[in-house]
């Protein structure tokens, strides 16, 4: 089963030894359409945004004005209605999946963790990438070269423990910690 969740942030328990947790909110879900494969769409508030199109899918589904927006989920529902959450009780492990915080246009020295040149003496190579090429053959620059570019916001999935999870406020501790800055949107797997 798939539910979409926000991170909250970071925290950790309380007793010895103490757990560094994330905390993560599951957003209250309503089951649309059920389709053959076991996955369902799914409709979720998320802000103000509000069109046309979206007002076409609401009066089709016979949903209020906050639920703007639609996803396709793996689901255990059967039936049109609330997303049923009691199954996050008695998991133990999730997959986990959300992007990494977007760090735009970055140098290689951060984006690839180089170790640059000296600080001083005059070698005019601070923080710069260094020689790119190789000799008269190949005559280009190798695919893959480790250079200056985008960093960050890319998908990362992975696994991590359930500590805790309090059915009446949707929070779930999850062990350890989880890409992306706090108030991302996210989506969680069960399992096991």
């Amino acid at each position: 089963m798939e539910f979409l969740v926000e991170k909250i942030g970071m925290s950790r328990t309380i007793g010895s030894p103490s757990i560094p947790v994330t905390l993560l909110k599951v957003f209250n879900a309503k089951v649309c359409q059920v389709y053959e494969n076991g996955k369902a769409l799914v409709a979720y508030a998320n802000g103000k945004q509000f069109n046309k199109s979206i007002e076409g899918q609401q009066k089709k589904y016979n949903l209020s004005k906050e639920f703007n927006h639609f996803a396709t989920l793996i689901v255990a529902n059967k039936e049109i209605g609330d997303l049923d959450s009691t199954v996050l009780e008695n998991a133990k492990k999730l997959k986990i999946t959300f992007y990494t915080k977007g760090r735009g246009f970055s140098g290689a020295m951060k984006r690839w963790n180089f170790q640059g040149g000296p600080a001083a003496h005059g070698s005019r190579f601070h923080r710069r990438l260094g020689s790119i090429g190789n000799r008269e053959w190949p005559g280009r620059v190798q695919p893959g070269k480790k250079m200056a570019g985008h960093y960050g916001n890319e998908k990362v999935t992975g696994q991590n423990e359930i500590v805790s999870f309090d059915k009446e406020s949707g929070i779930l501790a999850v062990k350890g910690s989880v890409a992306g800055f706090s108030g991302a949107y996210g989506k969680i797997l069960i399992t096991k």
